[in-house]
């Protein structure tokens, strides 16, 4: 099966999963995934603020590039808010690749944490 195949598979399978447990079916869309990263990263459970939902984003979208090199943990701040230092430049990608490294990173999370295969 080619590559790109796998992660369509890996990525709907990772959808439908996400969607029934945070979504009551409702189907999650990638920015939608990317907050819930982000809550799991920083590991607190609240009614956050628009500010905070945005850095909810960044965090996770560092989380997941960290692996590729883009991003490095640097520490926790007295909040309890994780940081990043950028270690390498994204390349310029059009949307659609974008998309594709951000499904490919998001798959890569969760079969990590053991929560797809």
């Amino acid at each position: 099966m080619a590559r790109d195949e796998v992660l369509k598979k890996r990525w709907d399978v990772l959808v439908d999963k996400l969607s029934k447990q945070f979504a009551d079916g409702e189907i999650l869309d990638l920015d939608a995934i990317i907050y819930l990263i982000g809550v799991q990263e920083l590991g607190k459970v609240k009614k956050f603020k628009k500010d905070d939902k945005i850095n909810l984003m960044h965090i996770a979208i560092c989380r997941l590039l960290e692996p590729y090199g883009y991003y490095e943990f640097s520490h926790v701040d007295k909040d309890g808010w994780p940081h990043y230092e950028i270690k390498e430049s994204l390349p310029p990608l059009k949307a659609g690749e974008q998309s594709v490294l951000m499904k490919e990173a998001i798959v890569s999370y969760f079969v990590a944490t053991e929560y797809i295969n």
